[in-house]
């Protein structure tokens, strides 16, 4: 009698995934995100490098006037091969201005952005991990700057400092530091809640009763433990607040309290154009376009960060 020997299949080996993998994983199945993501990366390249961008398209430089550029009643004359985007009253070209426009949208942008994320993260964590009268005195700060006229404080900041020396010694005055300021100011208290609400969930978990246990400190507890678990959620909002602010900017340049001319911004230009949008539809048309690619293109980033970094995301 032959006996039967009965194998059993082989089981498919279980490949260990790191968060990091998984991460990338998720995020390169997002075919919007990564477009997004390359649409950000050429941005970030054409604002570091708008004065070779310029001279590679053989436009002149933003600030430089030509009458010669204009038609012969003195009007902006539209797009051509020698100003693709066409030019401006003074006869500026647009093309230049719109590069070296990305340059300051993106600068206030990320300046004041990171100034709101380690403001927040700082004021958020210290308010929900220690609780009790620091986290009522912090959340009626956060709620007294989310109910703030924000706008109305950087024109009143512009309108009162833009004369003589400006205020506090010269130190406030319109430009990039005061729209740095007030969008910073304005931005922190959302980073701060958000972080508050995780650290009022972390700071119950297993992992901070086990330190505490072992007495560690809680400045070490919140650096080691609980710093960590909230990167996710930081870089997700960060990303959705880029393109917040870079509407703030614009809006404030638009009022005429932003970045000064002659420097270049999106915001200033659709500014300028409202007169001469009738007959100059091109000067209004290519700045609004910049500014609509580039907070799309964060949102859409932010999205796909945010799908990419859920731990619930089946893939």
């Amino acid at each position: 009698m032959s006996s039967l020997s009965l194998t059993e299949p082989a089981l498919p080996a279980v490949v260990a995934r790191s968060p990091l993998q998984l991460f990338w994983r998720r995020l390169r199945e997002d075919r919007v995100a990564l477009g997004a993501l390359a649409f950000i990366g050429v941005l970030v390249v054409v604002a570091a490098a708008a004065p070779l961008v310029v001279e590679v398209a053989g436009t002149p430089p933003p600030d430089a006037q030509s009458s010669e550029a204009l038609d012969d009643f003195g009007s902006p004359t539209g797009p051509s091969a020698a100003h693709p985007f066409g030019v401006d009253e003074l006869g500026r070209d647009v093309f230049s201005r719109v590069v070296y426009g990305a340059r300051v949208s993106l600068e206030v942008a990320l300046i004041s952005t990171g100034i709101a994320v380690v403001v927040g993260t700082i004021m958020g964590m210290v308010a929900g991990f220690y609780r009790g009268w620091v986290d009522t005195v912090l959340s009626r700060l956060m709620d007294i700057l989310l109910a703030f006229p924000i706008l109305l404080l950087g024109i009143g900041l512009a309108s009162a400092c833009a004369l003589g020396n400006g205020c506090l010694g010269g130190i406030v005055r319109p430009g990039l530091s005061t729209v740095v300021f007030v969008i910073a100011l304005a931005s922190w208290p959302y980073i701060a809640r958000i972080v508050r609400g995780q650290v009022l969930s972390l700071r119950e978990r297993e992992f901070v009763e086990a330190s505490r246990s072992i007495g560690a400190s809680n400045l070490r507890i919140m650096r080691v433990d609980v710093l960590p678990n909230l990167v996710a959620p930081i870089i997700v909002y960060t990303t959705l607040i880029i393109p917040t602010n870079i509407l703030f900017e614009a809006a404030l340049s638009f009022l005429g309290v932003g970045v000064q001319p002659p420097t270049a911004s999106w915001g200033q230009m659709l500014s300028e154009a409202v007169g001469i949008f009738d007959t100059a539809w091109w000067y209004m048309l290519f700045p609004g376009l910049a500014l609509l690619f580039t907070v799309l293109a964060f949102n859409l980033v932010g999205d796909g960060l945010q799908d990419a970094l859920n731990p619930k995301t089946g893939r």
